[in-house]
Parts: structure tokens; C-alpha cells; sequence
């Protein structure tokens, strides 16, 4: 078995979904910006479950490919919750590929997400913070 094989996501298991033909480039490969939009769509439900109503992606702070997804791939997003701010929360996001027709899963892409919380007049509005770990 390859490391690949023997790795565990991080996080809460948050989205899951298909790799489709029309997301994929000419070479075969999903566009990058298709699982970052993934993936800032799990920081929203991770996010708003934790705020307790409307976030807002307010910055990605880091985004780094480690592998091709391909079409057919299951994408996986896992959200851990890093830190919880006054108004904001700093989320880390793996997504993980299921390769298609294999038992093979492999970690594709690995990002940091700020999201903000916001009221119903669409301004930043304060976090409770848990008494005990954040996940």
C-alpha cells in the first residue's frame, strides 16, 4: 500500500460530490477553479452551521494542487475549523479525490478559507465561541 492509500482525511467529511465531463479541461483534468468552488461551498455549510446563520467567504489564504482530479472522481471536501475570531472564522480544507472505479483516494487540493459572519443588515456580526475545542 502507498501513503496515498494509508492517509486519513482531516476534518468533518462536509460535500461530496461527482467530477463531470463538463467540468474538465481538454487534457481530461477538472479545472482547479471547479474545486475551489467546491470547496468554498463546504466553508459556507461548515461556516454557517458554526455561526448559527449568513457567512461570507472573506478571503482564501492559501491554496496549494497537489493532485489531478479527473472525471468520474468522487471529490470529498473536509473542513477543520482552525480558529474563531470576533466575526470570523479561519477554516482548513482538504479535498480528496475517490478515484473512479477504484479504491485508490488520493488528497487533491489542500486551502485555508476566512469566512465572516454577518447580520441581517449584511454587517459583520460576533462568533459565540464553544467552551471546548473548536472540532
Amino acid at each position: 500500500m502507498t501513503s496515498a492509500e494509508t492517509a486519513t482525511p482531516n476534518g468533518d467529511l462536509t460535500l461530496r460530490t461527482l467530477a463531470m465531463p463538463g467540468d474538465a479541461n481538454a487534457a481530461g483534468d477538472i479545472f482547479g477553479g471547479w474545486v475551489m468552488a467546491q470547496m468554498d461551498l463546504a466553508c459556507g455549510i461548515r461556516a454557517a452551521e458554526h455561526a448559527g446563520g449568513r457567512v461570507v467567504t472573506a478571503a482564501v489564504n492559501e491554496m496549494v494542487f497537489e493532485k489531478p482530479m479527473h472525471v468520474g472522481d468522487t471529490l470529498c471536501v473536509y473542513i477543520h475549523i482552525e480558529k474563531i475570531g470576533r466575526t470570523s472564522m479561519t477554516l482548513k480544507v482538504e479535498a480528496w479525490a475517490q478515484r473512479y472505479l477504484k479504491p485508490l483516494r488520493e488528497k487533491v487540493i489542500v486551502g485555508r478559507f476566512v469566512m465572516v459572519a454577518l447580520d441581517e443588515n449584511g454587517k459583520p456580526t460576533g462568533i459565540d465561541k464553544p467552551s471546548g475545542p473548536t472540532d
